[in-house]
Order: structure tokens, then C-alpha cells, then sequence
């Protein structure tokens, strides 16, 4: 209550936007005021002058005297506060106290005015408004709070009442201000005060509409060029930034930096999302502090940009990662850099900082590795990259995408129980192309579920030959993305793929990877229980690669669980590789899912899994990827055995 009649009374605290936005409103109204009273006195002064020389209504020597002092007086502070005014809103630079002195002096001399010119004139019937005129241009056109309004006007009236009533007493010898005209100054007070309150009202209204309004546009500016979370820089003010020093600076002395937070994700899986933002504007912050005098930028997600031209940055990004790496928390944080150096034909920041980033994610998993910079290996693979974004539909319409089919055998018997379809593209100009060479580049750019459903089809069409030729056909695994079932239907397409070829749905297998699951949505866990309900096996795929494999198993059923390969290697030397493969083998078997491990090369790993009772086995050891006649060949020769009940 107390907050409001202060405002009510214009005695509450004020932003200095608020201040200001009155103190220029009063600058332009005293720019009108000041053009129209210095008209007007200029006018008076002409008329008053042309009257005396004419010899029209000649008056004492003293009237002259007084009304010319009087029209110079007041004309002359109008002019110095039309100039001042108009040199402030023009942007000039002008001391603010000197303006409020100006606009105090401007009023007080037009009070004065009116109140001297009515009441001498007032009893002739002469000029008797001046006075109430210069009241509304003081006191009304300019803005003043409700308590100063009221001090002006009351004792503006005050004064001129009293030296009214004395000049009439002094006219008449007996008789001061009538009834009347006590009546008509009482109205014309209650009038002007509430034509003053008004005024400031309204422009105290406008004020705070202009300030949120002000405040938005700010905010507006704010985030069309600074990152919300982290507050340093965003990318859209970084590439508009870079442009213009690619422009400008010598290009062989500019470099690009790519930075990245490796393990970010497992660091919000375990301390939540928001510790990850603070972890981000913290990361931000040494970034910016570190590279004070270059542009630096969040790129997206856990990924910054740097463009510097000062030397050292490697040993800058090293200190950096320090810090980083000594961050007081469970997991592990690396900061891992690439750095590409800007040719002379480079002008789109964008596509260097694409390379600064081809860069950083070739070191990635790199123990030890945290600073490359983009060199022509990496240009022949970021070219490569390129290749197949802009290739894979020519690749899947001209039938240069090939389906390689490597054995899974029984551990117990050695036999051929399922088949896994993997990926090769043998391209006219590249040759054959590894998965490693096209599918993590299919999922940065959203494309891999052109390769998946060509692989569905293919795979489909292949077990419909074998069958309608009577040959061996177990099931086949085929791997999807979890951008699959972001990107497309991947679950309708299976079904309607295997219907269209009429292929049994349990000879129909999908491997999905452990770490496409994590942080996973209730829509992908609802596609997977359709699968599943539609006949067709669910496989977890890379068991073990990630880290949060017990939580993956704990929302989601499985078919099949299958080991990451990497848990083989340096066996027998590593001793610790029996028992961790023992414990995997047994919960799955706890969890109602097939075993199986990936990865088998020698005679000596494929005893050690016997011997652990494990269910199914792949590697090179049972085969390589190969064709499908191929496969045949060896399943006709004997080289891999066709299990008994898949006959």
C-alpha cells in the first residue's frame, strides 16, 4: 500500500531508464513551448514597438520599460532552452543538471510573466489569460511529479492571486479580487492541477511501457548474439564476427578452434541436467577468460568454437583441459581440440569450423590425444565425409550399397544358428567402403535410415530367395539406429518389408546399440515393445560399451545380449577377462536372454567361452563378412556348419 501511493505520488524510486524517459520527454516539450513563446514575445516586442512609434495608445515611459524587460526577459530563456533542448535530442552531449537548472529557470520566468502581465493588466481588462496560458505551458505541457505539480501550481496561484488582489486594492482604494474572480482562479487551480497530474500519469504509463518494451528488445538483442545458458557468444554473432576478420586479418595468422567435453553425457547422466549446465557456463567461462582477446562461441550442446589469432593455442587449450581434468567429480572430463588454419579461398566460417570439428572428433576416445590440427590426412577423409552425404542416395538407387552376412555359431557345436547383415558400399570412385567410413557419417547428418531401410529390404529379399531355393536360412540381425525411429517409422517399415517378401518374423532380428538407448524416450521403448510384439527379435548390441548398461536392461527386454568385442582383447594375458565374461553370461541367462560374445579371433578365446557356458559366439575365427554366395559356398563345402533344427 505504502509502494503504491508513493507511485501515485511520483515519489517512488525511479529506474534511470524511467529518469531518463522524462527527463527527454521534458526536452521536447520545452522544445514546442520554448518555438511558440519566443513567437510570440518576438511578436509582442514587433506590435509593442510598431504601437509606440505610431503613436498608437501611448503609455509611460516605465510600461514600456517594464513590458520590454519583461517580453527579452522571458524570450531570452526561451531561446536557451529551445537550444539546449534541441541539441539534446540531436544527441550532443549536454550536462543533465545544466537542463534541469534551464527548465526550472524557463518555468519560473513564465510564471512570473503571466503573473506580473495579468494582474497589471487584469483590472483594463488587458491580457488577463497570459497568466493562465503561461500556467498550462509551465506547469502542464511540461512534466512534473504529482507533489511538485501541486507546490508549482498552488503557489503560482497563491502569488498571483495575492498580487492580484493587490493591484486591484491599489487600483480601486477599496476593493481587492471579487467573488468571482476568487471563484474562476479556484477553478482554474483544481484545473490545471489535474490537467499536471495527468500529464505525468500518462507519461509515467508511457514510460514503463517504453522500458519493458526497451527491456525485450535488449533481451532480443542479448540472445541473437549470446548463448541463453552459457552467456558467451552464440553462432550466429560468431560467424557475422569471423566473416568480417576473414575479411579483414591475414588468414594465415587466424585459426580455427573446435572444443569438445568428452564424457559430458555420462557427466549429466550422473549428476543431472542441471549440474551439466553449470558445468557447461563453467567450461564457457574458462574459454572465454582463456581466449580474452579472440571470438569465442558455444557451438551446440557441450561444443565451443574459438577463431584466435594469437599464437599458442594448443598450450591455452592444454591449461584449460588441466582444469578440466581436475573438476571434483566421479567421471572423467577431457577436453578434446582440433584446429584447422584458414586458407586463402576459406571465407565461410562455418565450413572451417566444420573442419576444426572433422579434427577434434578424429582424437576422440584418444587417450592422451587432446589438440589435431586439420592436415591433408584428415582433409582426403573430411572429403570422403562429404562424398557420401551428398552420394547415398546414388549409392542406394544405382545398387553400389552391398549386404555382407557374417556367421554367429554355437558355442557348444560350432554350427551357424544366426547370420548378421552388415553394410559395404563398393563405390565406382572409392571402392569398397568399410562402415566405419559411411555410417557415423549417415547419423551426424540424419541420413542413416536410407541405409537401414535398404538394408531391411535387401536382407528381406535375399532370405525370400533362400527360401523359395530351399537353402539354409537362419535368422539375420540386422543393426538399426535409434535416429530411425526418429527420423522414419522404421517399426512399420520392418513389418511391411518382411510381410511384402512374406519372410516369418522370428527370422527377422534388430540390434540396437546400448549406447542409442541411453536417456532414451518412452516413443523409441514403445517402437521396440512393437517389434518385439510383432514377432521379430530384439538384440542388444554392444553390451557393456557404455555407461549405463544395468539401467538400459532394467527399461527395456531383450532377446539376445551381446558383449562388446572389446572385452576379448589381451586374453589369456588379462585375467580379469574370465570372470567379468562369466558374470555378463550369467545375468543374462538371470534376465531370460541369450548370451553372446563378439570379438572371437583365437582357438584360446573360443575354449575360454565353452568353458563359461556362454551361448553364441562371433568373429573372424567362424568367418569374416562376406557375400551371400559366399556364405553359401562355405555352408556347401563345410567350412561352417548349418545347425540341425535350421536345416
Amino acid at each position: 500500500m505504502k509502494e503504491k501511493l508513493l507511485k501515485i505520488l511520483g515519489l517512488d524510486r525511479k529506474s534511470a531508464y524511467v529518469k531518463d524517459f522524462f527527463y527527454t520527454s521534458n526536452m521536447k516539450a520545452s522544445i514546442y513551448m520554448s518555438v511558440y513563446i519566443s513567437c510570440m514575445e518576438i511578436w509582442m516586442i514587433v506590435r509593442l514597438l510598431s504601437r509606440q512609434l505610431q503613436g498608437i495608445d501611448l503609455r509611460s515611459t516605465d510600461y514600456y520599460i517594464s513590458h520590454y524587460c519583461n517580453y527579452a526577459m522571458l524570450l531570452a530563456s526561451a531561446l536557451a532552452m529551445l537550444i539546449f533542448a534541441v541539441g539534446y535530442i540531436r544527441g550532443k552531449k549536454r550536462p543533465v543538471m545544466l537542463g534541469y537548472v534551464l527548465k526550472w529557470a524557463f518555468m519560473l520566468i513564465c510564471l512570473s510573466f503571466g503573473v506580473e502581465i495579468s494582474a497589471a493588466d487584469y483590472g483594463k481588462g488587458e491580457q488577463v489569460f497570459t497568466f493562465l496560458t503561461m500556467e498550462l505551458f509551465a506547469a502542464c505541457l511540461l512534466t512534473w511529479s504529482p507533489v511538485i505539480g501541486f507546490l508549482i501550481i498552488s503557489v503560482s496561484y497563491g502569488i498571483f492571486y495575492l498580487t492580484l488582489d493587490s493591484t486591484l486594492v491599489t487600483a480601486t482604494g477599496l476593493i481587492g479580487a471579487t467573488d468571482a474572480t476568487k471563484i474562476n482562479l479556484f477553478i482554474m487551480w483544481i484545473a490545471t492541477l489535474f490537467c499536471s497530474f495527468g500529464n505525468y500519469s500518462r507519461t509515467a504509463s508511457q514510460a514503463e511501457k517504453a522500458e519493458k518494451l526497451a527491456e525485450v528488445n535488449r533481451h532480443l538483442e542479448d540472445i541473437a548474439e549470446h548463448d541463453e545458458l552459457t552467456g558467451i557468444h552464440n553462432m550466429l554473432y560468431f560467424r557475422s564476427e569471423a566473416e568480417k576478420l576473414l575479411h579483414t586479418k591475414k588468414k594465415s595468422e587466424l585459426t580455427f578452434l573446435f572444443l569438445d567435453i568428452e564424457n559430458f553425457k555420462s557427466y549429466n547422466e550422473t549428476y543431472g541436467f542441471g549440474q551439466g549446465n553449470d558445468l557447461l557456463r563453467k567450461v564457457g567461462g574458462m574459454i572465454s577468460s582463456a581466449f580474452a582477446y579472440s571470438l569465442t562461441a558455444r557451438f551446440s550442446d557441450d561444443h565451443y568454437v574459438v577463431l584466435t589469432a594469437s599464437p599458442g593455442s594448443e598450450g591455452t587449450v592444454k591449461l584449460i583441459a588441466e582444469k578440466l581434468m581436475n573438476e571434483d567429480s566421479d567421471v572423467r572430463l577431457y577436453l578434446k581440440c582440433g584446429a584447422y588454419l584458414p586458407t586463402e579461398s576459406d571465407d565461410d566460417p562455418i565450413l572451417a569450423c566444420d573442419r576444426a570439428r572433422f579434427a577434434c572428433n578424429s582424437i576422440k576416445k584418444h587417450f592422451g590425444s587432446f589438440y589435431r590440427v586439420y592436415d591433408d590426412e584428415l582433409e582426403k577423409a573430411y572429403r570422403l565425409k562429404q562424398y557420401v552425404v551428398n552420394n547415398i542416395d546414388t549409392a542406394v538407387n544405382e545398387g553400389y550399397l552391398r549386404v555382407f552376412y557374417q556367421p554367429i555359431v554355437s558355442v557348444a557345436d560350432g554350427t551357424v544358428t544366426n547370420i548378421e547383415a552388415l553394410a559395404r558400399w563398393n563405390d565406382p570412385d572409392h571402392g569398397l567402403l568399410g562402415p566405419k567410413e559411411f555410417i557415423s557419417t549417415l547419423e551426424e547428418h540424419r541420413q542413416i535410415h536410407k541405409l537401414d531401410m535398404f538394408m531391411i529390404d535387401r536382407v528381406c529379399r535375399d532370405m525370400r530367395l533362400r527360401l523359395d531355393t530351399g537353402s539354409y536360412c537362419p535368422p539375420v540381425s540386422v543393426n538399426l539406429s535409434r535416429l530411425d525411429f526418429e527420423i522414419t517409422d522404421i517399426a512399420g517399415h520392418l513389418c511391411g518389408t518382411a510381410d511384402k517378401y512374406r519372410i516369418p518374423h522370428e527370422l527377422i532380428e534388430i540390434e540396437i546399440t546400448e549406447s542409442s538407448l541411453v536417456g532414451g524416450k518412452e516413443d523409441l521403448k514403445a517402437a521396440l515393445d512393437r517389434v518385439r510384439s510383432e514377432g521379430f527379435g530384439v538384440w542388444l548390441d554392444d553390451f557393456g560399451s557404455g555407461y549405463s548398461t544395468l539401467n538400459v536392461l532394467k527399461e527395456y527386454r531383450f532377446d539376445v545380449l551381446k558383449a562388446d568385442m572389446l572385452f576379448l582383447e589381451g586374453y589369456p594375458e588379462n585375467a580379469g577377462t574370465e570372470p567379468i565374461l562369466e558374470n555378463i553370461i550369467s545375468l543374462a541367462d538371470r534376465l531370460g536372454m541369450a548370451s553372446l560374445i563378439e570379438g572371437v579371433e583365437t582357438a584360446e578365446q573360443y575354449e575360454l567361452l565353452k568353458r563359461i557356458g556362454c551361448g553364441k559366439a562371433q568373429g573372424f575365427l567362424f568367418g569374416r563378412p562376406m557375400p551371400i554366395t559366399e556364405l553359401d559356398d562355405k555352408l556347401l563345402t563345410g567350412d561352417l556348419r548349418p545347425a540341425a533344427s535350421k536345416k
